[in-house]
């Protein structure tokens, strides 16, 4: 009996520091996100195509980061898969990402998809550091995966 209860505790020992060690560290940025519950990438991708041009909602959804702005940090591009992005800013301008930030972070606040002008998408083209001839070759108004985000997290 005394074996039995021993060798339960040492499983509940493991499990525990299991959990510890799988637990993810975070940077927080903006707004606390308190809910540490989102919607997987492939998931919001899925809600985004069935928004049409204009609608909005409220999200919080985890991608990893494709790119940042690389003068300031005031905005970031998420991968959705299936090589599509998101375009992440920040509200009111309120705050900012690291300009090396990279890996996967968790964004909270409204997800709309609307029309980039040329000019938008030539601008966020300079930002990023894109060629001359990267930006030229920019002619056509797109239909972007839009987010305006109140609170970041990014993983550590």
């Amino acid at each position: 009996m005394n074996k039995l209860k021993v060798t339960n505790i040492f499983g509940l020992v493991i499990m525990i520091t299991a959990l510890i060690s799988c637990k993810k560290e975070y940077e927080s940025f903006g707004k606390e996100i308190e809910n540490a519950r989102y919607t997987e990438t492939a998931s919001m991708l899925e809600k985004y195509e069935a928004l049409a041009e204009n609608d909005t909602i409220d999200a919080t959804f985890k991608a990893p980061i494709n790119s940042v702005c690389a003068k300031k940090g005031c905005w970031m591009r998420l991968d959705m898969g299936d090589g599509k992005e998101t375009m992440v800013r920040f509200k009111d301008y309120g705050f900012f990402m690291p300009l090396d930030a990279k890996g996967n972070v968790i964004v909270n606040g409204k997800a709309f998809v609307n029309k980039t002008s040329v000019e938008d998408l030539k601008h966020y083209a300079k930002d990023a550091g894109k060629s001359e001839e990267e930006i030229a070759a920019i002619t056509q108004p797109e239909l972007t995966y839009s987010f305006v985000a109140d609170g970041v997290l990014l993983e550590k």
